[in-house]
């Protein structure tokens, strides 16, 4: 039996893009769960959990069992984040987004690959550590030579993609104001609730490697990738909730048929003006 997820952020309402990985997902496993990824205390809100909810409903996809909530679910990730340090695999970063920014040259991924190292090696300091706001980093080189050669991963299409280093770097795996990444959670609930197959963007494929790293450190098992297609704009910009992308809300409001909808996704047929980008 094939499990996959549905994982979106409560952030904003669902758009045509959340629609195409929903039913994409749905179609590719047997038992599909619904995972709230809602670690963003700035940007959550319990409101766009019930949109969600609705939208999916609207679509007419049923999740297989009650909706898994990562808030309620910070105490698997400090375990995981406990064992890391056991490992002495993890070091505190003290940098504020500001100071990362002023030390790079060029935008990077939130894998950690742009981090410089500022906080890496500093001398063990208890007291700072309990006076001062602080997140923890993978330390990515001391990791991948404690497992020697670096995981890749297996796309649903039977290809199998070697991992970059250079797609890995000291990505933070808990934040100052939040109790664990995307990327610590991520691969935790995965494994803790049986999922085989992840299903997702292509836009998230560079943070496989990193996320592969975590499972061979945790000893979880690893799934099999399918990172789909992105719907964009006919033109080809992307969809995106902070770009005020048409939400599925206000595609239902005007008329729109959810089923009927999610069928044609399930076949590749988009509405008019969007289209599905080739990379």
């Amino acid at each position: 039996m094939t499990t996959s997820r549905f994982a979106p952020s409560p952030t904003g309402r669902l758009h045509l893009g959340h629609a195409y990985s929903a039913v994409t997902g749905r179609n590719a496993a047997s038992r599909w769960l619904l995972r709230i990824e809602d670690l963003d205390p700035g940007r959550a809100r319990p409101e766009f959990v019930g949109g969600i909810m609705e939208d999916l409903a609207w679509l007419g996809l049923r999740p297989d069992g009650e909706p898994l909530v990562q808030s309620r679910r910070t105490q698997l990730y400090a375990e995981a984040l406990e064992e890391l340090k056991r490992q002495r695999l993890v070091y505190p970063c003290f940098c504020t987004r500001a100071d990362i920014a002023a030390s790079l040259t060029a935008p990077h991924g939130d894998a950690g690959s742009g981090y410089p190292g500022t906080c890496r090696g500093l001398p063990y300091d208890p007291e700072r550590r309990a006076t001062t706001l602080h997140s923890w980093r993978l330390d990515s080189a001391v990791a991948a030579a404690c497992i020697g050669t670096l995981p890749g991963w297996r796309e649903a299409d039977g290809n199998i993609f070697p991992s970059n280093p250079n797609q890995i770097g000291d990505a933070v795996l808990a934040r100052k104001d939040a109790p664990s990444s995307y990327h610590l959670a991520c691969v935790v609930d995965d494994a803790a609730t049986g999922v085989d197959l992840v299903v997702r963007g292509a836009d998230l494929r560079p943070s496989t490697p990193v996320q592969r790293l975590l499972q061979t450190l945790l000893g979880l098992p690893e799934p099999t990738y399918l990172h789909h297609a992105l719907v964009t704009h006919e033109d080809g910009r992307r969809l995106a909730k902070r770009d005020l992308a048409p939400t599925l809300q206000a595609m239902r409001e005007v008329g729109v048929d959810g089923g009927e909808l999610a069928r044609k996704l399930a076949t590749g047929v988009l509405p008019t003006g969007y289209r599905l980008a080739t990379a």
